[in-house]
């Protein structure tokens, strides 16, 4: 059902915890179409994720530009509020794919009625990613498949950028009009993520570094994320005492109380998962212990900017013992294992057959401990790819478990797997050679 409520609107609920953010108002979904006049001069818009135009009195300056879906609305949008001004130029705050897309428009249009295309601002590292895109196009189809639940056999990640025209490495300062654009490098979800002061009109806007939900520090499929540069780079925000917040995703945040508010139990969020998991670490402990014993802070997950609706907090734990300490989860088996389907067989051997396998993982399932009946009906189907009970078990423990998710990333790749044993398959997002 569309909602005809604003992006204001929807923001004070929000704040209330008056609406709901896991399904109905996700923050990484496209529930809200339209766009909402913040103010005389600054027009938002959300898809995926958010984006915005600012009138600098000299022309127009967008701040992240959407995705490949959001193009032709985020053209129209603007035209509408602002039928004759030029977009002169575009900050992408990273590399992500649901940032960057509808600055292409404005290139043509600009070509078209002959005046300068949009300088695209963003940092020198935004290339390389760009670059690793169009290399690992295959890896990141299938892995968004998994992490947004896409059973779209023709889905392709896409294969074109649109590369900034000016490259910053720690900060950097333009003017527009009446207006200053001040970008601040930081590594957080990623390490070419900018964020943005406009001090004339006491604004920031953070790019991911917020996005109304826990911050997405440690999905599974992608490369590195940084919780503690994350961190300070919130507190860096707070120093500035900014009266709006333009997030990356979700709704806008208005007053300074409110914004430092937010800003601050987002970093102690941060922080504290990252000090616990380094204690636990200099102590020799493997990552299962570290896993199971790093204390989510549950009370500032009760914020409604911080629940656990998109990433998993402990999917965070992983992405800190990624970087500081490699590969290796500290279990000696797995060091250098034998293939799975090796390891499966013996486990099916010693179980005395596949069938008390299957049996005892539904049992599990049926007293709400999936995790471990994951483990056992993976032993299964890796000992015997083709059976079908082990797949119907498969689909049935998947799907019990994906409701057990309040993350939508958790949720998706779980039920990704069920989906997959429904048709016979390990895996939706597979392809063959």
């Amino acid at each position: 059902m569309k909602d005809n409520k604003n992006l204001k609107e929807l923001a004070e609920l929000a704040w209330n915890g008056e609406i709901d953010l896991q399904f109905d108002h996700h923050p990484v979904h496209t529930s809200y179409k339209g766009a909402t006049k913040i103010n005389d001069n600054l027009l938002a818009m959300k898809g995926i994720a958010g984006f915005y135009a600012i009138d600098s009195g000299d022309g127009i300056v967008m701040i992240d530009a959407g995705s490949f879906l959001d193009i032709e609305r985020c053209y129209e949008e603007i035209r509408r509020w602002r039928p004759d001004t030029p977009v002169k130029a575009a900050i992408f705050t990273h590399h992500h794919v649901d940032h960057i897309f509808s600055v292409s428009k404005f290139d043509q249009e600009a070509e078209e009625k002959g005046y300068p295309a949009p300088i695209v601002y963003g940092h020198n590292l935004m290339p390389d990613h760009f670059d690793r895109y169009i290399h690992t196009n295959g890896w990141n189809t299938a892995i968004n498949r998994r992490q947004f639940a896409i059973d779209i056999d023709k889905y392709k990640w896409p294969d074109k950028y649109r590369y900034p025209d000016v490259t910053y490495e720690s900060e950097i300062s333009f003017k527009s009009g009446n207006l200053t654009f001040n970008l601040y490098h930081a590594r957080g979800e990623t390490d070419d993520h900018t964020w943005v002061h406009i001090p004339e009109e006491k604004i920031i806007a953070p790019g991911d570094l917020f996005i109304w939900a826990v911050p997405n520090g440690g999905n599974p499929q992608k490369v590195q994320r940084y919780i503690s540069d994350w961190a300070m780079a919130l507190n860096k925000m707070i120093e500035l005492e900014a009266e709006t917040l333009i997030p990356g995703h979700g709704f806008p945040i208005f007053g300074k109380d409110k914004i430092k508010k937010a800003l601050e139990t987002t970093s102690q969020f941060l922080t504290s998962i990252e000090e616990q998991t380094l204690e636990f670490m200099n102590q020799g402990k493997s990552l299962n212990q570290v896993l199971h014993e790093v204390i989510i802070p549950n009370d500032l997950m009760e914020h409604p900017w911080l629940k656990p609706i998109y990433d998993d907090p402990k999917f965070l734990i992983r992405m800190i013992w990624r970087r500081y300490g490699g590969w290796w989860d500290g279990e000696y088996d797995r060091l250098l294992p034998s293939p799975r389907k090796e390891e499966a067989v013996e486990w099916v051997s010693l179980s005395g057959g596949i069938e008390n396998i299957i049996a005892k993982a539904l049992e599990l399932s049926a007293s709400n401990k999936n995790s471990i009946a994951a483990n056992l009906i993976e032993t299964a189907y890796h000992a015997d790819p083709q059976n079908e009970a082990v797949h119907n078990a498969r689909a049935q423990i998947y799907s019990e478990f994906s409701k057990e998710q309040s993350s939508s990333m958790g949720r998706n790749i779980l039920n990704h797997a069920s989906l997959a044993s429904s048709k016979g398959k390990r895996d939706m997002a597979e392809t063959e050679d």
